[in-house]
């Protein structure tokens, strides 16, 4: 190998050293749900709330509802999961893990 392409994956080895070294407790588990997300938006399935009590009692949605709906789920599971990015990389695993907990359920990954 030439001096300078041993040179240049060297760095990246080291670069690659400093990217894990500073991922939090739950950096990996962030990213696999960022993927899933991508990979259903816009497709439907976004994530979910719980059933509202109108709901409950049979009565029809309506499309402003429905819109106001899907706005929470959408605002709650964004909430959560800057809560576990924050959580992160302050490195609190536990914090994190319950925050990813909530936007796994939100999106029906458990």
């Amino acid at each position: 190998m030439d001096r300078s392409r041993t040179m240049l994956l060297a760095a990246l080895a080291c670069l690659g050293g400093v990217a894990v070294a500073e991922a939090g407790p739950c950096t990996r588990q962030i990213a696999e749900v960022e993927r899933y997300i991508q990979r259903s938006t816009p497709a439907p399935g976004g994530p979910t709330a719980a059933q509202s009590i109108g709901a409950q009692l049979h009565h029809q949605p309506t499309p402003q509802t429905v819109e106001s709906a899907e706005s929470k789920a959408r605002a709650d599971a964004a909430a959560a999961l800057d809560r576990a990015r924050k959580a992160d990389a302050a490195g609190d695993a536990r914090a994190c893990s319950k925050a990813l907990d909530e936007a796994k359920v939100m999106y029906g990954l458990e």
